[in-house]
């Protein structure tokens, strides 16, 4: 006369069929679209301090193409701002689209003598 009884789960272990706590899906899409606007923004600053590197060593004669990489590098940085923003769905027109201008203007300061 033995009852058959299902073995007892170890309380250690997941049951797949019972999670502990649900998921939100809220949060995760919060976390995953810092984690993309922060990669999109390393990523395009990296790209515009190499511009003004790479301003401050062409030669001192051609002022033109030292001026013109600035210009890309504050491009970078305005693709950057907006990236971020529209990540986020937030108005891409933000006061912090002057950042592209003042690295422009820091890295012509930098380059021209």
């Amino acid at each position: 006369m033995s009852i058959d009884t299902a073995p007892r789960r170890r309380r250690h272990l997941m049951d797949p069929a019972n999670p502990v706590r649900p998921v939100n899906d809220r949060s995760l899409t919060q976390v995953q679209r810092y984690v993309m606007s922060t990669l999109a923004v390393f990523t395009a600053a990296h790209m515009a301090a190499g511009m003004v590197v790479a301003a401050l060593e062409i030669d001192s004669s051609a002022t033109a193409a030292r001026v013109g990489l600035n210009v890309i590098a504050g491009a970078f940085m305005a693709i950057a701002v907006v990236g971020a923003r529209a990540i986020h769905h937030r108005p891409v027109l933000t006061w912090w689209l002057f950042v592209a201008p003042l690295t422009t203007a820091a890295g012509i300061w930098l380059t021209i003598p």
